[in-house]
């Protein structure tokens, strides 16, 4: 499944932003250590096996979206395929458990802790002792050293994309002995041990020159159970071969090959025999799943379908309309009759065609987890309507979160739970559940922030040329083109991907209303549940605008909602509130467009209307996203296990550049608060661990208050895997361990998560 997720910091264009108000801490009071980070939804799903119960030696051939153009997960165009590559080559002090927090990895470290506080932070790293790089040398304090110089920022030449942490070492010196490395921080560094993970060979971090071009197409030097063999452009993929200096449990597999295969053909290569491993789609999940299901001796065919349902016979034909093709084919009626032979013929080829298709995938099974990732809804409040806080409260508060979740997830037999903390997920320490501070989902108290914020359902809406007076069909768009100009346009079979959402009496008789909401009409969306709560908070304008919980997440109490169809669009100053939906085009991208649809659904039952735009994928991000051309999105951040490192740059505050722009590091909605700021950096120093997790707590509430961003659910990962593949699949929060990895012993099992209760992959998730 395609989800679009974040990249590399970009380069921002100057934009206006607004802060958001201010939460009160006694609305915090119930986010503390306390409270149960929970369990992860879902537990990894990797055919779990012994080692003594897989073969020595094989190939794994694993497909990857990309050959990645750098091996330096430093550098800022890394790729997933760069970290997995150094996950299997390089050392890493510390690697993610089941739970997504950090433990030290034996292979490398002996023990690791904090020998001082005062005056300075001093951490002392005990290396194993058999730890080597493939050239025959100790790992030791030279390779620690030489990343904190490359990492620390204070050398313009290293083209680094992130120095978090490396920039509070004051120095790195050898311990008691050459297995020692001792590192004094200059300021107190709580998440210390995302440092040094993975740590690269001095070789690569010791100069410029080798750290901007050394480690880009070849790793000479490595410290894991594999090598780097050949990183093969013309083949579009990359070679890992076992490591013959490795110290620890040697590699069951002799090479791993890491195949860049785009995700639409993936089944092919599946059903040619040329993939053991892939992350897939619904629909690929499906005809796998189908492939495999227990079969009639007699026919071949499938006894149940993937969703517990009867399986159609062979292309789906019944056995009555098998009956009419043999009638008609030996009727009287010739010329039917040489039709209908002919038609039965093809279906035969495509028949016998599916039946080595679905032969050749009856070799493999579906493995699915969650992944450590969350997908959000953005809410850009640069400007426009969304710079107001009461505006984006509403769009929030609109959204019904779970029944969004369970459109991804509910198909897909996953637990469809939505997320409840942008700064971890359930089972980690840090996760606990902060929407609360933004307000249950409530469509009544959705229309009273739009009208305390001046908007108001039916009211005038500017011509072109002329004062508010007119009707919504006529309303500008943001290109100068009233609506007339815009129903001519379609009616020429114009077509650029854009249709407005919320304005459907425009042109009742418009020969494309029919096509532009199929997928999004489900009266189940709509809800006008919750229940108010009291407070004397005040907005940042200084007025009380609210009865409880978060400034400006209730409207002012006794303020109406306002009457009137809900059909008819909000407007303010003569404009209709109608918000830009910018979503990816591609073909990997039909998830997040089904949930655009729901959302838009529940947006129109408030009066918002969307203008939903469809982009190519190579542009979404990039184009739109980073530089802020867009009222809504969807995308992706990934969980870390150190948020207030990690997560900081994606909440902080803009602020303005020496050039007069705005520097908003990763926070693509521009809305951020100095609280937030203040939170993070203050769970960034501390070293009680409590302390920090409240401190993370308190500061996701308040980034929950500003409704900035607004996390859906957590991404599914689906796989496909050989079923002899072992310790291999959807690794959920945890790092592969690449040296267990292999094909089973013959009559050997590996041991799979037991099967939920609700339904098998289901491609209706991704419409």
């Amino acid at each position: 499944m395609s989800h679009v997720g974040v990249g590399p910091r970009a380069v921002m264009r100057s934009v206006a932003f607004l802060t958001a108000g201010v939460l009160a801490v006694p609305a915090l009071a119930g986010c503390t250590s306390e409270e149960s980070a929970g369990k992860p939804l879902a537990a990894q799903d990797v055919a779990a096996a012994s080692r003594a119960s897989v073969s020595d030696g094989g190939t794994l051939r694993w497909a990857v979206d990309s050959v990645p153009d750098t091996l330096n997960t430093f550098q800022s165009d890394a790729d997933a395929t760069t970290t997995r590559v150094a996950q299997a080559v390089l050392p890493s002090m510390y690697r993610m458990d089941e739970n997504g927090s950090p433990v030290r990895n034996p292979d490398y470290l002996e023990s690791a802790e904090v020998v001082d506080t005062e005056p300075k932070q001093v951490v002392v790293y005990k290396l194993n002792q058999q730890a080597v790089w493939s050239d025959g040398r100790e790992i030791g304090a030279a390779d620690f050293a030489a990343q904190w110089r490359a990492l620390s920022g204070k050398d313009s030449a290293y083209w680094t994309a992130r120095n978090a942490g490396y920039d509070r070492i004051e120095k790195i010196e050898r311990g008691a002995n050459d297995l020692e490395v001792k590192v004094t921080f200059s300021r107190p560094y709580a998440d210390w041990k995302a440092l040094f993970s993975p740590l690269y060979p001095k070789d690569v971090m010791g100069t410029p020159d080798a750290f901007n071009d050394g480690a880009r197409r070849s790793l000479k030097v490595t410290a894991g159970p594999f090598t780097v063999k050949k990183v093969d452009t013309k083949a579009d993929q990359v070679v890992l071969t076992g490591n013959p200096r490795w110290w620890g449990a040697p590699a069951k597999l002799d090479k791993i090959v890491l195949r860049a295969v785009p995700r639409d053909e993936r089944v092919s290569e599946l059903v040619a025999g040329k993939l053991d491993l892939a992350e897939i789609d619904p629909e690929t999940a499906d005809e796998v799943t189908l492939a495999a299901a227990p079969r009639d001796p007699a026919t071949g065919t499938p006894l149940m379908g993937p969703q517990g349902s009867p399986a159609a016979g062979a292309q789906g034909r019944s056995a009555a309309e098998a009956l009419r093709s043999w009638a008609v084919a030996n009727g009287s009626d010739e010329e039917a009759a040489e039709e209908e032979i002919l038609a039965r013929e093809e279906r035969r080829e495509a028949e016998a065609k599916a039946a080595r298709r679905q032969k050749a995938l009856s070799g493999f099974e579906v493995r699915k987890s969650l992944e450590p990732a969350y997908t959000q809804l953005a809410l850009n409040g640069s400007g426009g309507p969304l710079a107001d806080e009461r505006v984006r409260r509403a769009v929030a508060r609109a959204l019904d979160r779970e029944k969004l979740a369970e459109t991804v997830l509910k198909p897909l037999g996953l637990p469809a739970e939505p997320v409840g903390s942008h700064l971890a997920l359930s089972g980690q320490p840090a996760y606990a559940d902060g929407s609360g501070a933004l307000g249950e989902q409530n469509a009544k108290e959705a229309r009273a922030l739009l009208a305390d914020a001046g908007w108001v359902r039916g009211g005038p809406v500017k011509k072109d040329g002329e004062k508010a007076a007119g009707a919504e069909k006529d309303e500008k768009d943001e290109n100068g083109e009233n609506g007339e100009d815009k129903e001519k346009k379609k009616s020429e079979g114009d077509d650029d991907g854009t249709y407005i959402v919320g304005e459907d009496n425009k042109n009742a008789g418009d020969k494309n209303a029919d096509s532009k909401n199929e997928d999004s009409k489900n009266p189940d969306d709509k809800s006008d549940g919750g229940t108010d709560r009291e407070s004397g908070e005040k907005h940042s304008s200084g007025k009380n605008t609210a009865q409880g919980g978060a400034p400006g997440a209730y409207a002012p109490k006794g303020t109406a909602a306002p009457a009137g169809s809900v059909a008819a669009p909000l407007a303010k100053d003569g404009k209709a509130l109608t918000l830009r939906f910018v979503l990816p085009s591609g073909p990997g991208s039909e998830t997040l467009r089904t949930v655009a649809d729901r959302i838009t659904d529940m947006l129109k039952d408030i009066g918002i209307g969307t203008e939903i735009t469809k982009v190519p994928d190579e542009s979404y991000f990039k184009d739109h996203i980073a530089a802020g051309e867009y009222d809504l999105a969807l995308y992706s951040w990934p969980a870390s296990a150190f948020p207030a490192t990690d997560a900081r740059p994606i909440y902080a505050k803009p602020v303005p550049a020496a050039d007069g722009s705005l520097n908003v590091a990763q926070n693509y909605t521009r809305v951020g608060t100095d609280q937030v700021d203040q939170l993070f950096d203050r769970a960034m120093t501390t070293l009680d661990q409590k302390e920090a997790r409240d401190l993370l707590r308190k500061a996701d509430s308040r980034i929950w208050a500003a409704a900035g961003s607004i996390p859906l659910y957590q991404r599914p990962q689906l796989t496909v895997a050989r079923k002899n593949l072992a310790n291999a699949g959807a690794f959920g929060f945890e790092t592969p361990v690449y040296e267990d990895m292999g094909f089973l012993e013959k009559g050997a099992q590996g041991s799979r998560p037991s099967a939920p209760s609700t339904s098998s992959p289901s491609s209706s998730s991704s419409s």
